[in-house]
């Protein structure tokens, strides 16, 4: 089993897709995905990119990937985030996560960021784990906080706004 890691082209962007499909059922929300494979591509290979994507290769197949963005921390300055790692079922435990996650470390350290930061559920405690053993702080004590598009509108309704 040969693994190789290498950043995400266009004609990727079909299979990332199945694998945000594949993460969304196995974070209980299997209807949660509104992108298509188009969205992908204009939001990562357009002019200005919102994303950076690795995929993680076995044999020549396309069985994980890794998205992260910059963000700014008023406290540490250039952060990274990131945003999913996904690996298809049938292959964790084989080392693919690990060499993906290594890339992301790598990437960020390449570009000289603050900090890493992702979220991750609290009861998907072998990633937890895996993150705690890795030198990661697991952060208890803050909470994840989300508005999503109808929450913003009726937000700016109320405020007159909208």
């Amino acid at each position: 089993m040969k693994i190789s890691i290498r950043k995400a082209h266009k004609d990727d962007m079909g299979e990332v897709l199945e694998l945000i499909n594949e993460l969304a059922v196995f974070e209980k929300e299997p209807d949660a995905v509104i992108i298509d494979e188009n969205d992908l591509i204009r939001d990562g290979f357009g002019e200005h990119p919102s994303f950076q994507c690795f995929v993680g290769e076995i044999d020549g197949k396309i069985e994980g990937m890794a998205l992260v963005y910059f963000r700014y921390s008023t406290w540490k300055g250039k952060t990274v985030h990131l945003e999913d790692l996904i690996v298809r079922e049938a292959y964790r435990g084989k080392g693919l996560g690990s060499a993906l996650y290594t890339e992301v470390i790598k990437y960020a350290h390449e570009e000289q960021v603050k900090r890493v930061e992702w979220v991750v559920l609290n009861w998907n405690k072998d990633a937890a784990d895996f993150y705690r053993r890795s030198g990661a702080d697991v952060m208890e004590v803050w909470d994840t906080v989300q508005m999503d598009e109808q929450a913003m509108q009726h937000y700016l309704k109320n405020k007159g706004i909208l």
